[in-house]
C-alpha cells in the first residue's frame, strides 16, 4: 500500500488550495482506495480547515464536509499543534477525527510517506 501525505498551508477558504488538496485525496481515495493510505496534515491557516459548523453558500465548496469524506474513507488528519495555538483554535473542538499534532508527528508522517504533496 502506498502511503500519500498531503500538506495543506491555506485558509479553507480564499484560496482553493484546500480545495484542490481535499479534490485529490478524495479521487486518490475513490480510484485507488486499496492501493492508497492517505494522510493530511494541516499548516498555518490550514487548521482552520479542521473547525465545524462551516456554512458556506448553496452551490460553493465546502471544507469540512470534504475533510469528513476523506475521514469516512480512512484517511487521517491531523492540525499542527503550534500553527492551531497561535491562530487561538488549539483548545476548540475540530471535526470529529480531526487531531491536534506536532512536527514530531509531521515529520515522522514526512518519512513513513512514499509521496509528500504540498499545497
Amino acid at each position: 500500500m502506498q502511503k500519500i501525505l498531503l500538506i495543506i498551508n491555506d485558509a479553507p477558504y480564499g484560496t482553493e488550495k484546500a480545495y484542490n488538496a481535499l479534490r485529490m485525496a478524495m479521487t486518490l481515495q475513490k480510484e485507488h482506495g486499496d492501493k492508497v493510505e492517505i494522510k493530511i496534515f494541516l499548516l498555518a491557516d490550514a487548521v482552520f480547515c479542521a473547525l465545524p459548523n462551516q456554512n458556506t453558500q448553496e452551490g460553493y465548496y465546502n471544507i469540512e464536509r470534504m475533510l469528513k469524506s476523506v475521514i469516512k474513507r480512512g484517511g487521517e488528519v491531523k492540525s499542527c499543534g503550534g500553527c492551531s495555538q497561535a491562530r487561538g483554535v488549539a483548545n476548540l473542538d475540530f471535526i470529529k477525527g480531526v487531531q491536534l499534532s506536532n512536527m514530531k508527528e509531521f515529520t515522522q508522517w514526512t518519512v513513513e510517506c512514499d509521496k509528500v504533496l504540498t499545497f
